[in-house]
């Protein structure tokens, strides 16, 4: 039986929040808000918990996933970013886009591209998925919460919690949430090409 924690979306609860992080770190999966729907995490460097990810969302392990960065400076450490990449992120973060990026070797292999070495990178502009990954100290292997079946990711958490509540570990209630797809931009080779259009403005890439 999952946890289940009410996080104010505006004020989080610290005491709460490193209760989420102690979860993560025992190999908990959890569902967490963001700024495009709810989306279903773990621990970057554990495979047991990446396959149980896999197994409720049932996907493949070579499904493109997300590190969820709390700012710059861990985007720097798990991406190469050149100069104009990192000052187009910079101006754009917090915020609904997911930047493709070329790894680096701080990333599992396992997580990357395998063809591509690339790594989704992603600064959710939500305050409860800001403080978690601040409380957490490094990324969070993410994915939107799009169930078997299911085209957009859950944005309702008691719904979340009467179909998952047994197979994750935590879900964190952040209110309902509007379902708003991620701006995709690929800057892995140097140049800018937007990979999907969403709640992000792609405009502002040129």
């Amino acid at each position: 039986m999952s946890q289940f924690f009410y996080i104010h979306p505006d004020n989080p609860q610290q005491r709460l929040l490193r209760q989420a992080c102690d979860v993560i770190r025992k190999g908990g999966v959890v569902v967490y808000p963001t700024d495009s729907g709810y989306a279903i995490g773990c621990q970057m460097d554990d495979k047991s918990a990446l396959e149980r990810l896999c197994r409720i969302r049932q996907i493949e392990k070579e499904h493109k996933f997300t590190l969820m960065c709390k700012d710059m400076s861990e985007i720097s450490t798990y991406a190469r970013v050149d100069n104009q990449a990192f000052r187009q992120i910079k101006n754009n973060t917090p915020g609904a886009y997911t930047f493709i990026l070329k790894a680096t070797k701080e990333v599992p292999n396992r997580l990357q591209n395998p063809k591509r070495k690339t790594i989704g990178i992603r600064v959710p502009n939500n305050v409860i998925a800001l403080a978690l990954l601040e409380e957490f100290g490094e990324p969070l292997m993410s994915t939107s919460l799009i169930l078997p079946g299911e085209i957009v990711a859950e944005s309702d958490p008691e719904e979340i919690r009467d179909k998952l509540e047994k197979q994750v570990d935590l879900i964190i209630h952040g209110g309902f949430l509007g379902e708003h797809l991620t701006t995709v931009v690929d800057m892995s080779d140097g140049n800018v090409e937007i990979l999907r259009h969403g709640a992000g403005d792609a405009d502002v890439f040129g």
